[in-house]
């Protein structure tokens, strides 16, 4: 258990932490920032989740400065950005801030993509992340985090980032589903 691995663990233990924040009946009352107010939970939660997301850069920067990429690292790594988006965009389609088709179309995807990963690991092989769905992980990070603040401080501006952000993320999930398939499918057929 490599220093980049124990990075991974407590971006995984930071989850319910972050569900229990926003999810748990606390009032811990409102702040107004830009002319928006929002839940103190709803920042907290956001800030969390942002502490949760940037483990996935320092795991990262450090498995590979230090030269310790293992093949549980590459099969760790995604899989808790995965089990964090999952419970962000669950829990807000649970607080009504994301629609539930655009969650199951994502979700859909990450499944679908673990599964793929868990029939190479049947087969010997480790399916590291690729570029864009590194790049599909952050823009989901961005829309989430964007809900989590209300949008702020697009909203004073009145630019519906947190909206865009989301579609984008949707869109680029899609496309980044398509382009994992194509590139293994041969793992796919190997298995039959």
């Amino acid at each position: 258990m490599n220093l980049p691995n124990k990075i991974t663990i407590s971006r995984i233990f930071l989850i319910p932490v972050f569900m229990i924040v926003l999810l748990a009946p606390f009032d811990w009352g409102h702040v107004t920032w830009l002319d928006v107010d929002i839940p103190v939970t709803h920042l907290a939660a956001a800030l969390i989740f942002i502490v949760a997301s940037c483990t996935d850069w320092v795991d990262g920067y450090y498995a590979r400065k230090l030269n310790l990429v293992t093949n549980f690292g590459k099969f760790l790594d995604p899989l808790a950005d995965k089990l964090l988006v999952t419970a962000a965009f669950v829990a807000l389609v649970e607080i009504g801030y994301a629609p539930a088709w655009m969650v199951i179309i994502i979700l859909s995807r990450e499944f679908a993509v673990t599964g793929i990963r868990l029939v190479a690991a049947a087969e010997g092989a480790v399916i590291a992340a690729s570029q864009m769905g590194k790049l599909k992980t952050w823009i989901q990070i961005i829309a989430i985090s964007a809900l989590l603040l209300h949008n702020i401080p697009f909203e004073w501006i009145g630019i519906p980032f947190a909206e865009i952000s989301l579609w984008a993320a949707t869109l680029i999930t899609l496309y980044s589903g398509w382009e994992y398939f194509i590139q293994n499918k041969e793992v796919m057929l190997k298995s039959k």
